[in-house]
């Protein structure tokens, strides 16, 4: 493999600024993430757009609609897995100069997405209504249910294209070009569903299966406007070089990855699942509160989100690039940021918390349920957050192991337990004090455990590394 490193590194294809191993971090860290945050916009609106129309049709529907979210996250998490992957190798092999087989790992990449993303696609389709009558669907919300998640399975196929293709074109140094795709799939989305839920324009009244009718629409436009960026204005793909002789190494090399990752990353969701089932004791209402509550936390927490996705192509290029003060400048940069973006959202939350809920619903029990969410849960934030900060960066470093780790201990060793008792003793209050303590606890002890590991691996701070850089 190593006869294949040019003696000259070639120029990077991606982007005029695509050398993340050059230059200061901080400026690299606002041109990645700042796009991020308009390209996570735009795929969280697909959500809240479908929340917010479907809400107006009744509390039912909103219900239905809550229950599909947990398991909407958990696919997309889980896909995640293969995102994270294909971030990493790609981007330690743009820091090692290894240009063509960066080329390859995208191309392979979409193959096995498709392969993957349909099969998880009819699993899911097979078992709707016992997944669903799990987390606690009944006879009034399953054949609403029925109406959205067929069709939202057949288009999460085609938007695993753009969502691993994406996650290669910014391991190049460039989150633009995927903000808008993204922003494309937002906006088609964001046209249609009034339209088809509601009977604009002259269209029927579909309701919840407009819905779903339009999101397919969306994802769609997304797949195409995403082959076209990665084809014809990156180059990232060679269609005339499938190389499928070297398809197992792909494979081998993006799993490695891919499986802890994307098991990381369905764990969450899993206990959102489990929390849902809890609140479901307490009655629809609970349950569509806590959809309202997870939709405004992913819109909350969007830079920082973002922040960690444009940080992985720093620290996976420095990474490969053997630049370890580089890798630490970007995790503490990172950090601080997290903590006064996440302390300020949750002031913000707990002061305008009746006004925001009531944008929602109109049922008074419904509006209490979320008041209560913002009012106790976002305090933890900065400190949960810890947990994800850091996994983003082992991913990025190739360790997915410690990631892992890390989320098992957080949701299954000390969420699960903690809600269940919580929601036993004090019901409702108990759930969300739970997670909040949760979120502190663990997100202080893993960043403590964390730092240590860095340092034990040699990740200390550069001397000649000043501020600016």
């Amino acid at each position: 493999m190593s006869a294949e490193i040019p003696s000259i590194p070639k120029p990077l294809p991606y982007s005029t600024r695509g050398d993340l191993t050059t230059g200061p971090v901080h400026r690299h860290l606002v041109r990645l993430t700042l796009p991020m945050i308009w390209g996570l916009l735009a795929v969280i609106s697909v959500q809240i757009v479908d929340a917010y129309f479907i809400a107006k049709l009744g509390t039912k529907e909103l219900a239905a609609i809550s229950f599909t979210f947990p398991v909407i996250m958990g696919i997309t998490h889980l896909s995640f897995g293969l995102n994270i992957a294909t971030a990493s190798v790609v981007s330690r092999l743009i820091g090692e100069k290894r240009m063509e087989d960066a080329k390859r790992i995208t191309l392979h990449t979409l193959i096995l997405s498709v392969i993957v993303s349909g099969a998880v696609a009819l699993l899911c389709f097979a078992f709707l209504d016992p997944l669903f009558a799990l987390l606690g669907a009944d006879d009034v919300t399953l054949p609403i249910i029925r109406q959205y998640m067929p069709l939202w399975l057949l288009g999460s196929v085609f938007l695993s294209v753009p969502s691993n293709g994406n996650s290669a074109i910014r391991a190049g140094g460039d989150s633009l070009g995927p903000a808008l795709v993204m922003t494309i799939v937002a906006v088609v989305n964001l046209a249609l569903a009034p339209v088809l839920i509601f009977g604009l324009l002259g269209a029927p009244a579909l309701g919840v299966h407009g819905a779903a009718i339009a999101t397919l629409c969306a994802y769609l436009s997304g797949f195409a406007a995403g082959l076209y960026l990665l084809i014809v204005r990156k180059k990232m793909i060679d269609l005339t070089r499938w190389q499928m002789d070297r398809f197992a190494d792909s494979v081998k090399r993006l799993v490695f990855i891919a499986v802890p990752a994307g098991l990381t990353n369905t764990i969450q969701p899993a206990a959102n699942a489990f929390i849902v089932g809890l609140l479901a004791l307490h009655g629809p209402e609970a349950v569509a509160a806590q959809g309202i509550a997870t939709r405004v936390e992913g819109f909350a927490m969007l830079a920082v989100m973002a922040l960690a996705v444009g940080m992985a192509p720093v620290v996976g290029q420095n990474w490969g690039a053997r630049d370890y003060g580089r890798v630490h400048s970007t995790i503490r940069l990172a950090i601080g940021f997290n903590m006064i973006w996440a302390l300020s959202a949750a002031v913000l939350l707990a002061l305008f918390a009746r006004p925001l809920a009531e944008m929602f619903s109109s049922d008074p029990a419904v509006i209490g349920v979320a008041v209560l969410y913002f009012r106790t849960v976002p305090l933890s934030w900065a400190f949960g957050n810890l947990v994800f900060g850091w996994a983003s960066a082992f991913n990025a470093m190739g360790k997915p192991q410690r990631s892992f780790a890390m989320i098992v201990v957080k949701f299954i060793l000390m969420m699960v337990p903690a809600v269940y008792v919580g929601g036993a003793f004090w019901g409702i209050p108990g759930i969300f004090g739970a997670i909040a303590t949760v979120n502190i606890v663990s997100g202080v002890g893993f960043h403590l455990l964390s730092r240590r590991a860095c340092h034990a691996e040699g990740l200390k701070f550069a001397p000649s590394l000043t501020p600016a850089e």
